[in-house]
């Protein structure tokens, strides 16, 4: 080398190593992530949905059952919704397992297609009926005269086997595609449970991932969005609309957005970029973006199974659980006035009495005396 070019040679091997140990620094922060995430934070997410979803849900139906006559109409989508929350929960601890096996499905192909069509079922089955409730909601309160006498539970019953029919329609083919593969990194034979399906069908599988998600889950938003959109308005500017029904409202609205939010949304824009990303790698062209897509895709799947435990919430909301403690709070403080009130005013009347009789003298004890004082 010339002593012009030796800087240059120097600078671009320095800068060549730089590249290269950047690469691995981050293949090495995706494989942890890969390791720590999918076998021990996950399986830890799944347990404390399991545990926490059976309490909460179980508590909602009970008191739902009890309240039956007061919710009115709408309490046959909130039966529903917790149905799908218990067609899910059960699986948890399988998946769990799983998971924390390092992916060796000990179960066989049947259950793991049962495992993953279950998940299907309350998670369509879940926005479908919290786009019921949203819909009779929008009726209810700008529309009230047009439907009053129209909507009966028949025809909530109705409404509620229909969407079961479309959600089971909708993923039935999913049954239908491998769900299980050998497992390459185990020499014991074990094989993986596919979240969606096996590379060979991954590119079909795309496309009907893609279908699937506009049906099951775009139109659905569309029509929540558009409810409460106008329901906003509404309450906004008519001022004889009554203050409890517009905090109510607005409430259930937050709600419906922290769920799609936290739970719905991320988990189907990063589900179908990470099956898109796995077409390209059969065609031997792996993204850039492939990693942070393959993160961002476990933490959903994370997220997605939380809507067990947020569902109870519309339960809270539709009960409106926090104003019926707070009444009973107040009924409590009432009742230990009156009984305190009446307590100081006998003891005070028997003190009179007895002072007036004694000619202005009287001897008390300490209980007595405490009593007074308060």
């Amino acid at each position: 080398f010339t002593e012009s070019k030796w800087p240059q040679e120097q600078e671009a091997t320095f800068l060549k190593g730089c590249v290269d140990n950047m690469s691995g620094i981050a293949t090495l922060k995706t494989s942890f992530f890969h390791s720590d995430y999918e076998h021990i934070t996950l399986p830890a997410v799944y347990i404390f949905v399991f545990i926490i979803g059976l309490g909460a849900n179980g508590w909602a139906v009970r008191s739902l059952l009890q309240k039956w006559k007061i919710l009115g109409h709408i309490n046959v989508f909130l039966l529903n919704l917790e149905i799908a929350n218990f067609l899910f929960l059960p699986t948890l601890p399988f998946l769990s397992a799983y998971y924390f096996m390092r992916n060796k499905w000990i179960f066989g192909d049947a259950f793991c297609k049962v495992t993953r069509f279950c998940f299907n079922l309350n998670l369509y089955g879940s926005i479908g009926f919290l786009t019921c409730i949203s819909v009779y909601r929008y009726l209810a309160i700008v529309h009230p005269m047009r439907v009053m006498g129209r909507i009966t539970v028949t025809l909530s019953v109705a409404i509620s086997v229909v969407v079961w029919l479309l959600v089971s329609v909708q993923s039935l083919p999913d049954m239908f595609y491998p769900k299980t593969s050998a497992n390459n990194t185990d020499t014991n034979g074990t094989e993986k449970c596919h979240h969606t399906t096996s590379t060979k069908y991954v590119e079909n599988y795309l496309k009907y991932s893609v279908g699937w998600t506009l049906t099951g889950f775009v139109m659905p938003l569309l029509i929540l969005l558009g409810c409460y959109g106008h329901v906003t308005l509404v309450l906004c500017r008519k001022n004889t609309i009554n203050k409890v029904v517009k905090q109510r409202s607005l409430r259930l609205l937050f709600i419906l957005i922290l769920l799609f939010s936290v739970c719905y949304i991320p988990y189907h824009i990063f589900k179908n970029l990470s099956l898109y990303s796995r077409v390209l790698i059969k065609h031997r062209m792996r993204p850039k973006w492939d990693k942070g897509v393959f993160c961002a895709h476990q933490i959903s799947r994370g997220l997605v199974c939380l809507n067990s435990v947020l569902n109870p919430l519309v339960y809270l909301h539709v009960m409106d659980i926090p104003a019926q403690l707070q009444q009973l709070l107040q009924r409590f403080r009432q009742t230990f006035t009156r009984l305190f009130v009446s307590n100081y005013v006998s003891v005070t009347s028997a003190f009179i009495e007895e002072f007036c009789q004694n000619g202005g003298r009287v001897q008390i004890g300490m209980r007595e005396y405490l009593v007074l004082i308060r």
